[in-house]
């Protein structure tokens, strides 16, 4: 039989024993959790490829651990088409940052049908024009991008677009020809007609509006 004195001694090292395991077992389980939770935001594979908003095609090349202070977060090593170039996207901000599929190969015709589409005369200011054709560019959205492309080729044809505008068209044409490209399996060569006469249509149609040009001529005004 066990006195007072070692059944309290006994019991103290079971519950301290006790304690230690659940302890351990808790945090075994978070660090689990943690885990889990990575690899459900990781919403891309390695190889695959992806759109980075104003920078177009890229491929997923890695999914890496990069030590941010104590936290080691996972990163997408992105390799742009344009450039060649290596971009990081932390994989907990890919929403935020824009990172997504390109469009379906359905979804294409649908956009050639937008491009070719009427659109409504962009603002008068240069500057609340730029703005928002910027906000447009930003959303990453190519049908967002599609209808910057309409605006900026139009005005092209009423007068030499400034120099910002002019990188924008550019940027914007480059933007939804080189998605087509890679979505459609073509060559950007067999895209790039196709485009320019869905945009031909589209300023075709915006001219048939009661005094279009007219308008248009005072929006390009810079």
């Amino acid at each position: 039989m066990l006195d007072s004195n070692q059944f309290n001694v006994i019991t103290r090292f079971i519950i301290l024993s006790f304690g230690s395991f659940l302890s351990a077992a808790q945090d075994a389980t978070s660090q689990v959790l943690v885990k889990l939770s990575e690899v459900l935001k990781v919403g891309f594979k390695v190889g695959q490829k992806v759109v980075y908003p104003n920078h177009g095609i890229g491929t997923i090349e890695q999914i890496e651990q990069k030590q941010i202070g104590a936290i080691a977060l996972p990163f997408y090593t992105l390799r742009l088409a344009a450039t060649n170039s290596l971009v990081l996207v932390p994989v907990s901000n890919a929403n935020e940052v824009g990172l997504r599929r390109p469009i379906t190969s359905s979804e294409c015709d649908v956009l050639f049908k937008a491009l070719s589409s009427d659109f409504a005369t962009p603002p008068n200011d240069w500057k609340d024009r730029f703005k928002d054709f910027s906000d447009k560019m930003r959303t990453g959205n190519i049908f967002e991008v599609a209808e910057v492309l309409k605006h900026l080729s139009y005005l092209s044809q009423i007068k030499p677009l400034s120099f910002r505008e002019q990188r924008m068209f550019e940027r914007s044409r480059y933007l939804v020809v080189s998605e087509l490209a890679a979505v459609c399996r073509q060559p950007e060569c067999n895209i790039e007609p196709r485009v320019d006469d869905a945009l031909e249509r589209a300023c075709s149609r915006h001219d048939q509006r009661p005094n279009g040009r007219v308008r248009a001529a005072v929006a390009g005004a810079h």
